[in-house]
């Protein structure tokens, strides 16, 4: 049994940007309640990097609003338009990915994909299932749906145009690839950010061209990273990872600005209008505090939240080292004689830092610490000494162990 149209929609609206059109869904929720049978939700998700962020998670959880009105949620696993790159929002053409980094990504996102969804009543496709199957005449065909001049009415391919910069044929194919995924499994509705908006409208004018009715599609926000400014992107380093530690989640919202709260309560918690309303007239840190815990409650649990935030105080508040402070063991054929390490060196043997490269722009960047102490120096040498504290970043630290190898 189907909730009404009135508290479905209150449901499906909240924190969406726009429904092209609202009166279609309208019909197709009341043609829904009239036959019992449930709607087809669409989402598609590129494995191009191997985490999900919190804002990548705000369709996930319009799917999931879906999913529990009762309606099928569809899950598109694009494993190849992931070959191509989504051309949204992006100021050049994304470097290709090989299939064995789409295979790895994919299988990460599945399990990160079963915190917010229920994986046994939500349908998963991969669209090679489809495409690898496709002759090129057929290619051809679907291509011939679009034309040039529309392709650039887009906004970002207008800009890179417009600069000089290339855009490369492979791109415009990508919208009409996501349009075409709606046809192959008879999609409803369509969820999207903001920045999918044309190839959502693709889908429409694709399924039209099928003699289908057109599915309604709808778009989410897009949510800033925690730099305030830029889209949240793993690439920006300004993301909070779904998969990530409790810890480093609370310690990533406490820095977000102030402006950003509200959007983050009700895009990416599960708070309701009046909880918010009521978080936001307390002091902005114990706002942050609150909103820390809810986003972990959301992936995790109530005990881990409350952990965190006692975590966090115990650090910043306290001045005090993590309860699981981890160790770092450096022999002694490392220090040598004169028992010190190479800062840069010392960055990469404890798993801070993946290259020298990394390591010396940590430490320039005023980073690094050790006992307190910060070192901005990339060329320093450090003098090692067992229970030394190493600090890099607001929220990594390691305790140093010299093992003797005489």
């Amino acid at each position: 049994m189907f909730k009404n149209i009135e508290e479905q929609l209150k449901i499906i609206k909240r924190g969406i940007v726009d429904i092209v059109r609202e009166d279609e869904l309208v019909d197709k929720l009341r043609r829904s309640i009239k036959s019992n049978k449930p709607l087809r939700i669409k989402l598609g998700l590129d494995p191009t990097a191997p985490d999900i962020h919190i804002g990548n998670a705000v369709p996930i959880h319009k799917l999931r609003h879906f999913q529990e009105l009762g309606h099928t949620a569809i899950l598109i696993i694009g494993d190849y338009t992931a070959f191509v790159g989504d051309p949204s929002g992006v100021n050049k053409t994304r470097p290709q990915l090989t299939h064995k980094e789409i295979k790895d990504n994919t299988k990460t996102y599945l399990n990160q994909l079963g915190k917010i969804l229920n994986l046994e009543k939500t349908e998963i496709h991969y669209n090679s299932s489809w495409f690898s199957e496709m002759k090129f005449t057929e290619v051809i065909s679907l291509v011939s749906k679009m034309t040039v001049a529309r392709m650039l009415e887009r906004d970002d391919f207008t800009k890179r145009y417009n600069s000089g910069i290339p855009i490369s044929l492979h791109e415009f194919i990508y919208p009409l690839m996501q349009g075409y995924d709606s046809i192959m499994i008879r999609s409803d509705v369509e969820i999207g950010g903001t920045d999918q908006t044309f190839s959502l409208l693709v889908g429409r004018d694709l399924q039209r061209d099928k003699n289908m009715e057109p599915q309604v599609a709808l778009t989410t926000p897009l949510l800033e990273g925690t730099d305030g400014n830029k889209k949240m992107s793993k690439s920006l380093g300004n993301y909070i990872g779904i998969y990530e530690e409790p810890k480093e989640i609370f310690g990533k919202v406490m820095s977000i600005p102030d402006n950003l709260m509200c959007k983050y309560f009700e895009l990416a918690t599960d708070a309701t209008q009046e909880e918010i309303e009521s978080h936001l007239k307390v002091h902005p840190r114990q706002t942050k505090v609150n909103l820390g815990k809810a986003i972990i409650r959301r992936y995790h649990s109530e005990e881990t939240a409350e952990r965190a935030a006692k975590e966090f105080d115990r650090i910043f508040k306290e001045r005090k080292l993590p309860d699981d402070v981890s160790q770092i063991q450096i022999s002694s054929e490392d220090t040598g004689e004169n028992h010190k390490l190479w800062l840069v060196k010392l960055l990469v043997l404890s798993g801070f830092s993946s290259t020298n490269g990394e390591a010396r722009r940590l430490i320039t960047q005023g980073a690094v610490s050790i006992d307190d102490k910060t070192l901005t120096d990339p060329s320093v040498e450090v003098e090692i000494k067992t229970g030394m504290v190493l600090k890099v970043g607001k929220r990594r630290f390691a305790k140093i162990i010299v093992n003797s190898t005489s």
